[in-house]
């Protein structure tokens, strides 16, 4: 099977079997970064172009060094080096890039639907990676690996995303994702953090951290997004802290074989405690290892898995 799709905007518009697909070849990827030489010449002599609008540490790295191990040119370039502080718009910037034939475009984003705009307007292929609080499909699709590699499987899973869930692009495609693949997904949050309706994506909703990670396999905490907040919508951090912060008392909730995770970046202290995100329970530095070789993947075969 290979991929059908041009782009990868969103795990809403991806199959499981393509899900599948995905989480196989990066597999087969892990063994190349453990290598002296951690290149093989896959994708030589294709160009990916990084186009990021929003700050980013692990996916942004993760996506350049994905690259240059499958022996792609990769080019970075943020909006604060780019034309768009002259007045360029999103449009023109990527038509510019196109004339340039490059192979594929990677781009984050703080409007959602960006990337799928420029899908259609170029014809390139786009992966998003990130698009405001809309699809971070990457993301989700580097969590899924991780549990399938800890837990030997994803159906019947237990997992609870706790935080700022209205926020959270990677809450909305982790939800997305695992339960297409057959996990039971639970969200936790104050009252104003968790978006109406959200039971019609077929997830249980609790507003106590206590009753949330109860028996669950996996505890995914998320950041309080500050920057996508439009108003101050709790007192402080450090009540916000005494109720949803992830720690030594209250992870003996869960079962004795809880992975915690955690997208990043961390707010040590606020959504989990120092000694959780450091200790046994936690693959948080699994997830990020995980995304280089989930990233190789999808430039693999978006642009060389057809060749």
């Amino acid at each position: 099977m290979k991929l059908t799709k041009k782009d990868i905007l969103g795990i809403k518009d991806i199959s499981v079997e393509e899900i599948k697909l995905i989480l196989d070849t990066a597999e087969s990827f892990i063994e190349v970064s453990t290598r002296e030489i951690k290149k093989v010449p896959t994708l030589r002599g294709k160009t990916i172009i990084n186009l990021f609008f929003e700050a980013s540490t692990r996916t942004r790295t993760s996506f350049e060094i994905a690259g240059k191990r499958l022996s792609a040119d990769t080019i970075n370039i943020s909006a604060s080096t780019s034309s768009v502080v002259k007045g360029e718009t999103l449009i023109d910037t990527a038509r510019n890039i196109e004339a340039m034939n490059p192979d594929a475009i990677v781009i984050r984003h703080s409007a959602a639907g960006a990337p799928h705009l420029l899908a259609r307007m170029v014809k390139q292929s786009i992966i998003n990676a990130g698009d405001g609080a809309h699809e971070h499909p990457t993301q989700a699709l580097l969590d899924m690996m991780t549990i399938r590699e800890k837990k030997g499987r994803i159906a019947g899973l237990a997992v609870a995303i706790v935080g700022d869930i209205a926020h959270s692009r990677v809450a909305r495609s982790n939800i997305y994702g695992l339960t297409k693949m057959g996990a039971r997904v639970i969200v936790a949050g104050p009252a104003m953090m968790i978006p109406r309706d959200i039971e019609r994506m077929g997830v249980s909703v609790y507003h106590k951290l206590e009753d949330a990670i109860k028996d669950v396999d996996i505890i995914m905490m998320l950041r309080i997004q500050m920057e996508r907040q439009q108003q101050k919508i709790f007192p402080s951090l450090r009540e916000y802290s005494n109720y949803f912060c992830l720690n030594r008392n209250n992870i003996t909730l869960a079962k004795d074989d809880v992975l915690v995770m955690h997208p990043g970046p961390i707010n040590r202290g606020i959504e989990i405690s120092p000694d959780i995100a450091d200790g046994p329970y936690s693959v948080i530095l699994d997830q990020v290892t995980n995304g280089v070789a989930v990233r190789m993947a999808l430039l693999y075969l978006l642009i060389g898995g057809k060749s």
